[in-house]
């Protein structure tokens, strides 16, 4: 969602809520991960705790996955290396947890700004990012929970 229509949908929201620069960051413009924020009160750790349930982040998954889940936390472009597992990019696409292959940041392939060059702040890489920071928050806590 572009920045724009987001700050119209984050003006149309009663109440006491996070700036919009924070909600803007945390969701990466994800309506739906808003929308997940604004029904749990805006508590992050809940949301958290939700996604690595939906997302299913097993220990299992955690176990298997440990160090590239590590190091794709730290910076997602971990993940475009040559020598990464295919089955564990696949297995992240599943999920839905990162966009792999991104494409070039030229304005006119993008409804709205592209995203950076790189920001690894947020989980965007030059060519794989988090599909929401939140995401990359859940498998941060997975793997802090889930000791080896």
């Amino acid at each position: 969602m572009s920045k724009n229509d987001f700050r119209e949908l984050y003006d149309q929201i009663p109440g006491e809520k996070p700036s919009f620069e924070d909600v803007w960051r945390i969701t990466g413009g994800n309506p739906r991960i808003f929308r997940q924020l604004y029904s749990m009160r805006w508590n992050i750790d809940d949301a958290i705790d939700y996604i690595v349930r939906s997302k299913e982040l097993t220990p299992d998954f955690i176990s298997r996955w440990r160090r590239s889940l590590e190091e794709a936390v730290e910076d997602p472009d971990s993940i475009w290396r040559s020598e990464t597992s295919r089955e564990f990019i696949d297995e992240l696409i599943r999920k839905n947890l990162i966009v792999y292959n991104l494409y070039e940041r030229r304005p006119g392939l993008w409804i709205d700004q592209p995203p950076p060059e790189k920001d690894l702040e947020i989980g965007v890489g030059k060519n794989v990012a988090w599909q929401t920071p939140l995401y990359r928050e859940a498998v941060r806590k997975a793997l802090k929970k889930i000791d080896r």
